[in-house]
């Protein structure tokens, strides 16, 4: 974790969980050298926040450059998995981050024309859709 992540994330990190999963060393260690990776583990391995948390982690250190992590999920099945992989981190690393304000949004079919207008006119640094 030390060579890929900021040190403020790192103690995010550790503040919550015990260390990495094999799973999401793995993933990251592919993911720095710019690898495709395709996460199958048992379900609590911590996929989802392998993939969030390496996007995070440059959207924190490199900044605002719009739209940059787009993540496509069947959403209904994993709204909880979005709320507490990505919703919550998020909160918790704006907060470390302040001089940063990193924003997600999701687009569903159930999306309003309205929140759709919004998206578009102020793209997020992460879509859910």
């Amino acid at each position: 974790m030390n060579k890929i992540f900021h040190p403020q994330l790192i103690s995010w990190f550790e503040s919550r969980f015990k260390h990495p999963s094999d799973v999401q060393i793995q993933a990251w260690q592919a993911i720095e050298k710019q690898r495709d990776v395709l996460i199958s583990s048992p379900t609590g391995s911590g996929k989802t926040l392998a993939a969030f948390l390496y996007g995070l982690n440059q959207l924190f250190v490199k900044g605002d450059n719009g739209l940059t992590i787009l993540y496509v999920s069947p959403l209904k099945a994993l709204s909880n998995d979005v709320k507490i992989n990505l919703e919550q981190p998020l909160v918790d690393l704006n907060q470390l981050f302040p001089d940063k304000n990193v924003r997600a949004a999701s687009w569903t079919g159930d999306t309003t024309p309205a929140e759709r207008n919004k998206i578009r006119k102020k793209p997020p640094n992460i879509l859910v859709t």
